[in-house]
């Protein structure tokens, strides 16, 4: 079946920020440019190419060569980190470590940089790489630690119960940290995870990536180097001394400025409400860009099994930072970042910045969550990369490929109801937001052709006749117009409701209707949730194997700029 594409607008919990962003026309609003300078939907961004020195790239070419063994990366791979070194651009994205590779998006914010890598070569000549950047340095476990696979007739997710006893990077993550517990835990829910994928191939790869001892980082790393060999996708995690150590001028203007930097976040914090958008941080006085790891009590240098918490750094006053119970000079923590540059790591709104003083990259690739904080880190991309008073140049964020995936078996029971995409999700964002509300509608389609044309006529000819009184009536007394509006409004859903006992009439002569509801419901809009934010991606893999990596970049060319509907 041919792919469909819906306005962004079709989806539910669209931000006006994201909708205007993302919307059907040609270009950013002109409302957005001050903080979006460049078009989402264009390729100019292909043609300037980020300068990084030699020396720079040398070393950044080293540091994730270091890295490819831990992911057993590909000969491809190898060979765009050849041309990172000398010379290409980068095509960013990146994702929290999730268990077992994360939800769907995962894979379409993969696909997605992969696509404009290739897109931006054909078109300037000049090579660009797609990188992947692993949030390892991220503390919140809770939303990491799980996956959702589908049963037959239920959203069944999974957990590993890691210890959350202490707020550390969730990349650093032990699998398997709680010794034979942890390693019995870990086979079981592969186990689960495996019986639910019908013991497809993929389960093979993730008992290779998911192994006690490993780390969620590396794990996941390694899942997503395997999937995307063969397009020599760059995957990275940052939290190393190396990267750090590139980064280290993005930390240190935001030790040396953060007053000023503050200041311009609340300014922008402030606009953005002004102009009718949200703001995805709150920003408040003493609000800082910045993370310190704090060794762990009775940790040694080298201990890998006591990996340092992760603190947020508080700024007072009087210029003096805080993280945890501990205090800092200003000069202290420059110290720090001298000697130690792996402690200090970077908030959600510094690491654009950070990321993009360590890569060369031409564009990143983002979901609406990251789309609205680059609106917030703007201003910071001015102040840290702009010199001789001009504000410096903001990193292009293109909006990744966002989709649904149907499967043949729910495209030929939609195809059976004549019921389309935009209906079911219209039908389960709604109300209870169950697929009592998709049955009834299926009920109401299966009606006989002559008991819906009996109900039609007869409700267009009651709302015609009241809406001819309700005028008559108002034009009498505007008392009497009220009154005359009560009652159509009353009869009006007694209507309905006729209408609703004739759907669910059929509901219960056709068992079927209901199950088929529940089908394309869980599959399209489980439990409430865009597929692609819910479903693990490995779900899809273990259906369509290794042709779903490939299908996926080939639709992520995007000439829909809105939901694409991929037909499997």
């Amino acid at each position: 079946m041919t792919p469909e594409c819906h306005p962004i607008s079709t989806l539910p919990d669209t931000t006006p920020l994201f909708r205007d962003f993302a919307g059907p026309s040609v270009s950013v609003p002109a409302g957005l440019r001050r903080w979006y300078p460049a078009d989402p939907f264009s390729m100019d961004w292909a043609h300037v190419a980020p300068t990084l020195s030699p020396e720079h790239r040398n070393r950044l070419a080293d540091a994730l060569l270091r890295q490819t063994d831990r992911f057993d990366a590909s000969g491809a791979v190898l060979a765009n980190i050849e041309r990172l070194k000398h010379g290409a651009s980068a095509v960013v994205t990146g994702q929290q470590v999730g268990l077992f590779g994360g939800p769907l998006l995962t894979l379409l914010k993969a696909a997605t940089a992969i696509r404009k890598a290739q897109d931006a070569t054909r078109l300037t000549g000049r090579e660009h790489v797609p990188i992947f950047w692993l949030a390892s340095e991220d503390h919140d476990l809770a939303e990491v630690d799980q996956v959702s696979l589908l049963s037959k007739t239920a959203v069944e997710t999974l957990h590993l119960n890691l210890d959350a006893s202490k707020p550390l990077p969730v990349g650093a993550r032990v699998l398997g940290d709680r010794g034979d517990e942890g390693h019995h835990r870990l086979a079981e829910e592969l186990d689960k995870a495996c019986e639910l994928l019908g013991w497809a191939p993929i389960c093979d790869l993730l008992r290779e990536c998911y192994t006690p001892g490993a780390t969620l980082a590396s794990a996941f790393g390694r899942l997503i180097t395997k999937l995307f060999a063969p397009f020599g996708l760059i995957v990275m995690d940052a939290a190393s001394r190396d990267f750090h150590a590139l980064g280290a001028s993005t930390l240190q203007y935001a030790i040396e400025h953060a007053a000023e930097l503050d200041a311009a976040l609340i300014a922008r914090s402030h606009e953005l409400p002004a102009a009718g958008y949200h703001a995805q941080v709150l920003v408040s006085e003493g609000h800082s860009l910045l993370f310190l790891l704090e060794p762990q009590e009775g940790a040694t240098a080298n201990d890998l099994m006591k990996p340092a918490v992760r603190l947020p750094l508080r700024r007072n006053a009087q210029g003096v930072w805080k993280a945890g119970p501990r205090t800092y000079t200003t000069v202290e923590l420059l110290d720090i970042l001298a000697t130690e540059p792996e402690r200090l790591s970077p908030n959600a709104l510094l690491r654009p910045v950070f990321q993009d003083t360590i890569l060369p990259t031409a564009a990143y690739i983002g979901g609406p969550a990251e789309i609205a904080y680059f609106a917030q880190s703007a201003v910071v991309y001015e102040a840290i990369f702009g010199s001789d008073g001009k504000p410096g140049r903001i990193t292009p964020v293109l909006p990744r490929l966002s989709a649904t995936l149907i499967e043949p078996a729910i495209a030929q029971v939609m195809q059976q109801h004549e019921v389309t995409f935009s209906q079911v999700i219209d039908a389960l964002s709604h109300g209870s937001k169950t697929p009592a509300e998709l049955a009834t509608r299926l009920g109401a389609r299966a009606m006989p052709i002559e008991a819906k044309r009996k109900l039609a006529a007869v409700g267009n000819a009651l709302d015609t006749e009241l809406t001819a009184l309700t005028e008559y009536m108002t034009a009498m007394s505007p008392d009497l117009g009220r009154s005359a509006t009560i009652s159509r409004n009353k009869l009006r859903y007694q209507m309905n409701r006729l209408r609703r006992m004739a759907a669910n009439f059929e509901l219960q002569k056709q068992a079927s209707l209901n199950k088929h509801a529940t089908a394309i419901a869980l599959n399209l809009y489980p439990e409430g949730h865009l597929q692609e934010r819910l479903l693990a991606g490995i779900w899809f893999l273990a259906h369509h194997g290794d042709t779903l990596p490939a299908l996926l970049v080939d639709h992520a060319a995007q000439e829909c700029p809105g939901h694409r509907v991929i037909f499997l």
